[in-house]
């Protein structure tokens, strides 16, 4: 008991004020996603083109983030986060309002891709900060209160939207864009100007040029990270491609036009209270049992709720299989990311590791509507849901083989593969 007991108390380290300031933009950023996002296949729609037309200005946006994110991550490595982070939210503010100024499908296509180039930018950048900034015993802890903060953001987002539904489909971009600025003001006058943020934590006669730079082939080394790189792929499949494409659509076709887009909007909004009511514990939770632990159960749930999911024709079946994986994506996703702040280890910049990562989920939300769509077409959704179920398994697997205890990599040291600096928050 006591031993839990210390645990838990060392996990209730305060958390740095820089990451407080992150978690402040992660709202607004996500709050104006959550704002845009319900409309912009609609928005697509009135420039005279189909569904599939439509679906590609949603699917853009995480091609160009797949692409771009080697490239953000070096520059991560070389000018520092808090540079790239305003950089990359600025990136997608211009994106955004020139989302509400243009006249065609084309311009919007374009604009739109922009975006996609400044959100990897600040996703990698926070990610990357975080990492370094986190103090050892309360990564899972923040690792949960970044997304919890992103949760929130996209719930309130919609709310926001149907207020504003009356002034047509092109203010929320205006506002969504004029937010992104706010919020970039904030971490540019919060962090940007701070030359400390360019200095090693443990040793601050280092400058940014000598802080040590994780590489994906260096973080490669550790088997959480491989392991992480799987399970960022299923997430990426089943949180992100099959929730907001598969999902509404099978509801539509189970349930018929009218109750169809009632129990998607349902599945939608319960998919993120049972994650929110996950993320109230799961951060804590993995700073006191570990990553590994809560990275299986996670995936597990997600295994088990969305190939149900596919077998259910009622309702409530549906319904409840949404809860359930909502609440696995919450219990996975700040282990797995506090898993790979221990591999990059404090004081050190893992843009470039954080790049592959972030490359990983994308690759996996843009494969997995895909090929999801096609076996739904191709055969029927019981196979679709089933067989995007199984890429869970790709990440059980990988995790299998995973230490309890991760340990930051070595640096330029491929013999060793593990480092000498023992990060014991995952035993």
């Amino acid at each position: 008991m006591n031993k839990f007991f210390t645990r838990n108390t060392k996990a209730r380290a305060p958390i740095p004020r820089e990451i407080g300031v992150l978690l402040v933009a992660a709202f607004i950023i996500a709050l104006g996603f959550g704002l845009i996002a319900p409309i912009l296949p609609q928005y697509a729609v009135s420039f005279d083109v189909g569904a599939a037309a439509a679906s590609v200005i949603v699917s853009i946006f995480a091609f160009t983030r797949l692409i771009f994110a080697p490239v953000a991550g070096a520059l991560v490595g070389k000018l520092g986060e808090p540079r790239i982070y305003v950089t990359g939210v600025l990136l997608v503010a211009l994106s955004t309002l020139l989302c509400g100024f243009v006249q065609n499908y084309t311009q919007l296509l374009i604009a739109r891709g922009l975006g996609g180039f400044g959100s990897t930018m600040f996703t990698i950048s926070a990610m990357a900060l975080i990492a370094r900034l986190s103090p050892e015993a309360s990564r899972g802890r923040i690792s949960g209160l970044y997304a919890g903060a992103f949760l929130l953001g996209n719930v309130a987002g919609p709310v926001l939207g149907s207020v504003l539904a009356p002034l047509g489909m092109r203010v929320p971009f205006f506002i969504y864009g004029t937010a992104l600025v706010a919020a970039a003001a904030v971490v540019y006058f919060a962090l940007g100007r701070r030359r400390d943020l360019d200095r090693d934590a443990e040793d601050p006669k280092k400058t940014r040029a000598a802080i040590e730079v994780v590489t994906t082939r260096e973080a490669l080394i550790s088997p959480a990270y491989r392991a992480a790189l799987f399970s960022g792929f299923s997430y990426g499949w089943l949180a992100f491609g099959i929730r907001n494409s598969m999902i509404p659509l099978f509801a539509l076709a189970v349930f018929g036009q009218g109750l169809g887009t009632t129990v998607a909007g349902f599945s939608m909004a319960l998919f993120a209270i049972g994650n929110g009511l996950a993320l109230l514990f799961s951060g804590k939770l993995t700073d006191v049992v570990g990553r590994k632990i809560p990275v299986m159960v996670g995936l597990t749930l997600l295994l088990v709720s969305i190939g149900s999911m596919g077998v259910f024709t009622s309702a409530a079946g549906f319904i409840i299989c949404s809860i359930f994986a909502g609440f696995g994506g919450g219990i996975l996703g700040p282990a797995q990311q506090a898993s790979i702040s221990d591999v990059i280890g404090t004081g050190r910049n893992g843009g470039k590791a954080l790049a592959g990562f972030q490359m990983s989920q994308d690759l996996g939300a843009i494969i997995g509507p895909l090929l999801a769509g096609f076996l739904a077409d191709a055969f029927n959704y019981e196979i679709a849901f089933g067989v995007s179920a199984l890429v869970a398994l790709v990440g059980l697997i990988g995790w299998s083989f995973v230490p309890r205890t991760i340990r930051p990599v070595a640096i330029s040291d491929e013999t060793d593969s593990i480092g000498s600096q023992n990060t014991d928050t995952t035993k």
